[in-house]
Formats: C-alpha cells, structure tokens, sequence
C-alpha cells in the first residue's frame, strides 16, 4: 500500500527542499504545506512575471487586491514544490491546467500535483505513483447541524455521525468532508462527482478506506487516503492512487523529458529566448483556455475543480 506522511513546511521561496525529495523517493508521494504570507513577493509582483509563466496572464485578469495575492502565492508555491520534486528551476515548471482546472506539469507526466488553499494555509500534494489529490480546511469550520450532513454523507457515515456523539461530530465531519474533496479531485471530478455515491470508513487517528453508502466494503484498487493535523488549526486530507507504474528513483526533469524537448525548453527560458517556455509548448498567449477560474466575493476561487482552490 503506498505511504502518505504528514505534511512537510516549506515556508518560502529558500525554503530546504531535501525532505520532500527524500519523501518521494522514499514512499513515492509528499504532502507540503506552506502559508501565503511567507509565498507573497516583497515588492513589485512584476519582478516574480518569469516565474508564473502563463499564469501571469490570469494574474492580471484579477481586480481584487486579496484574489490577486492568492492567486499569486498559491502559483508561486506550486511551481516552488513541482521544481523541487524534478529537480529543475521554478522558472522551467509549465503549468497547465485540463478542462476540469486540474493542475499539472506539462511535459513531465511523472508525477501528478495537486493544490488546495483556505485562509492563508496552502498544501501541494505531489505523486510519483498515479494519481493525488488533496484538500486543507480549517479544523474548527463548522459543518456538524449545518444541513451539510444530508448533502455529502451517506446513510453509513450519518450512523457514524450519530453513534459517537456530538462533542466529536464536527470534528468527524471535517475530516469525512476533506478526504472527499480530495478523492474527487483526483479523479479529476471536483463537486461534479456526488459525495453522497460514496463513503469512507474512519481507522484510526488518520487513516480511512473507500466504502459504499451501506458501509460495505470495495475493493481499494490501489487507492490511499489519510487526514493529518497540519499548522494547529487546519486538518489536511490526501488521495492517493498507485497505478502500478514502479517506483523511478530519479525524477529528474533532465531524465525524464526527451532531450530536444528539453534544449528547447531551455533555450526558451534562457538567454534569447521567450523566458517563457508555454510559448514553445503552442500557447502563444500564455493562457490556457479552460483555466480562467471565477472568484467569489470573498475570494474563494468558484471552479467546476476543486483542486484550484475553495469552492
């Protein structure tokens, strides 16, 4: 069964990125969490444009001063902990998104990254195994009594809810509520997947296995799940699935990419070049088409895809 550990710090740019390479070659997936305080460029946000590459184009669709410093942090902090797993410079990481919002590395499909944010927390997950997804909540957002209950859980889950009381009833339902978001954003379903078509049985401190509505068991099918404290105030859910694809030690981006890929990409990057290796890769603009998430007022990013932000 393929290992989650607890979430890694990484409280800027300098941060020390040895743990969580050492995690991925150790157990093949890494959790990292960092706050958007310590992500936010000092200074002019103009001097961090080679660093977001075709996000900055989304960037500076975004009006509002708090949108535009989570949008900006959380990217930061994504390429930061992407460059880190290939070993590569964050200005070379091209982030993309598929139609559903879902994040990845283009050109690097030897892993898989997943991003979600509330407040000023962040948390990457990152896989060598598959397939992840991950989702972070503040441990006293209320949920127990709010109707959310006859949303999002199944009869099994509703009996659990009942038979252990209410001074852990909330406490249950952040946890059942954030290893759901984090399965369907694996899946690359966000809320289009209903959470009341499956269920999750609780083992233990942090671990929980894929159930059906009545409890009954399925077969796991390589799937991982697990919930951690992470900063004192957040609990931080993650999905992980191993499709079987080995265990490569070396996940370098110089390994990894076909090496006339690569000099082109460099070369985009580097001196005469663009600076901005989307350019090479067909985007002329820099901009994804399907990824220009809507924010809601209180700057929560409104996506069909979870994994891009609060929903």
């Amino acid at each position: 069964m393929t290992a989650i550990g607890r979430p890694l710090p990484a409280h800027g740019p300098d941060a020390s990125w040895e743990l969580v390479r050492d995690a991925l070659v150790r157990t093949g997936s890494v959790l990292i969490h960092g706050r958007m305080p310590g992500w936010q460029p000092a200074g002019d946000p103009e001097k961090v444009r080679p660093l977001l590459g075709r996000d900055w184009v989304r960037y500076e669709t975004f009006t509002r001063p708090r949108t535009r410093e989570r949008f900006l942090a959380s990217r930061l902090f994504l390429r930061y902990a992407a460059a880190a797993a290939l070993q590569t410079l964050p200005q070379l990481v091209d982030l993309a998104y598929q139609p559903g919002g879902r994040p990845y590395v283009r050109g690097c499909d030897q892993i898989d990254i997943s991003l979600s944010h509330t407040e000023e927390m962040m948390v990457v997950g990152i896989t060598r195994r598959g397939r992840i997804g991950v989702d972070v909540e503040r441990a006293d957002r209320r949920l127990a009594r709010t109707g959310l209950e006859a949303q999002a859980c199944t009869p099994f889950e509703k009996e659990h809810l009942d038979r252990h009381g209410e001074e852990a009833r909330n406490d249950t339902m952040v946890r059942l509520w954030t290893l759901k978001e984090a399965y369907s954003k694996a899946l690359g379903q966000g809320l289009r997947f209903r959470f009341t078509e499956f269920g999750f049985a609780l083992r233990g401190v942090t671990g929980a296995c894929l159930v059906r509505p009545d409890g009954r068991a399925t077969s796991d099918d390589g799937w991982t799940f697990a919930t951690f404290a992470a900063d004192e105030r957040y609990v931080v859910s993650a999905a992980v699935h191993d499709a079987g694809f080995g265990a490569p030690a070396d996940l370098s981006v110089g390994t990894t990419l076909d090496e006339g890929l690569l000099d082109a990409l460099l070369g985009a990057a580097g001196p005469g070049g663009s600076g901005n290796p989307a350019g090479f890769l067909g985007d002329a603009y820099g901009v994804d088409a399907v990824a220009r998430p809507e924010f809601a007022d209180d700057g929560g990013e409104v996506v069909t895809d979870g994994s891009l932000g609060e929903v």
